[in-house]
């Protein structure tokens, strides 16, 4: 390994979100890492920097054909550089996807337990929210999610124009399998959904898995899909607000531009710097934080068990975030609140995610093993003294 994911870091006065909103807690929440991102990026942007000009930002040429090689090398899916729109950040995405298609008051289809911009981008549009919920599974006292068809397929109605997929899946960490992926496609196609696919974990599969793109699937799935893209989470640079959507058919990505004219800003000269050196050079970093962090997984998952038999926790196939079920350990209340005041650390909470989400917090374990060992430490002490 050659780089020391071990290192502190310190980010009290960096001006940091994650760093600052809970003042004195141990901040094991917003999915940001407390690693430094790789070499290449950091000497790209020194480099940029020392320019001393941040004009207005044009996305390279490299940066395109290299995402459109990148597509090609990992999941065999050709997509050219026509279909590649910048965005400044993911989020802004969801939100466009909303804008771009129906009119309003018709549904948008979510999974739930999701992502809290999920939930809130439809409204923001004016159109409908529609959830359904993933099933849950217990093995070996670990909690499994799947994707359930029937109550997919049930949730639409004849105004549902959009399903949004969260591929990889954040917070319950799945990374859902080709069969999973071309039965949803397969109601997709059926019921005539515009599928906005957010793929921004993609890189962070664990164990070896491997990243199959929903609109990779076929031709026929691809027509309907936008796949949301970024290195922001793989590689640590979500602060700069670099990210894109692949659109292959013509029709839908003219109405998606055509939603983005007036209110989304072009991406700036230093994400691009970023995305460019981090896509070229940052593989080697990479494959040394997958190992990372399925170490530090690996690692939460048996303090659980072992420790806390009251409480299950997902066994993350992708990302860096634990979804732990408090819902039996005997806390009075909200247990993102009780971990916050009880033990000093800040978790999400897991009603923020939606149906399915109450008596849940989600834990980032993208940190040191220091760090995430005293967050457990201070949460044994608080459940201990309950």
């Amino acid at each position: 390994m050659t780089h020391n994911f071990n290192q502190p870091l310190a980010r009290h006065d960096s001006d940091s979100l994650k760093w600052q909103r809970y003042g004195t807690a141990l901040p094991l929440w917003v999915a940001d890492m407390d690693f430094t991102s790789p070499e290449p990026v950091l000497a790209a942007l020194h480099e940029r920097v020392a320019h001393g000009v941040f004009g207005y930002g044009a996305p390279p040429e490299e940066l395109t054909e290299t995402i459109c090689a990148r597509m090609a090398y990992l999941y065999r899916w050709t997509v050219t550089p026509e279909q590649i729109v910048y965005l400044p950040g993911l989020v802004c995405g969801l939100n466009v996807v909303c804008r771009a298609v129906g009119e309003p008051g018709d549904g948008v289809l979510v999974q739930t337990p999701v992502y809290p911009p999920f939930l809130a981008a439809p409204g923001h549009q004016d159109r409908r929210l529609i959830t359904a919920e993933l099933t849950t599974e217990q093995h070996d006292g670990r909690l499994y999610y799947r994707f359930d068809a029937t109550a997919f397929e049930a949730a639409i109605d004849s105004r549902t124009r959009l399903f949004i997929l969260c591929h990889p899946h954040n917070p319950v960490g799945r990374a859902f399998e080709v069969e999973e992926l071309s039965r949803l496609a397969a109601i997709c196609e059926r019921r005539d959904l515009v599928v906005c696919s957010d793929e921004i974990h993609c890189d962070l599969l664990l164990d070896g898995r491997r990243h199959t793109p929903l609109a990779a699937l076929s031709p026929e799935i691809a027509r309907r899909c936008i796949t949301l893209m970024a290195p922001s989470k793989t590689f640590n640079i979500p602060g700069l607000g670099a990210s894109f959507a692949i659109i292959q058919h013509p029709e839908l990505r003219r109405r998606f531009k055509q939603a983005m004219r007036g209110i989304v800003p072009d991406v700036n000269i230093l994400a691009l710097t970023a995305a460019l050196a981090a896509y070229r050079h940052g593989d080697e970093w990479l494959r040394d934080l997958l190992a990372y962090l399925a170490a530090n997984r690996d690692f939460l998952v048996d303090h659980v068990a072992r420790h806390w038999p009251d409480l299950r926790a997902t066994v993350p196939e992708a990302t860096y975030l634990a979804w732990l079920d408090c819902r039996n350990a005997g806390i009075a209340g909200n247990p993102q609140h009780f971990f916050l005041e009880r033990a000093g650390v800040a978790l999400n909470d897991g009603a923020t995610f939606g149906p399915g989400g109450d008596g849940f917090v989600r834990l980032n374990f993208g940190c040191p093993r220091a760090t995430l060992a005293e967050g457990l430490e201070r949460m044994g002490a608080a459940l201990a003294a309950r």
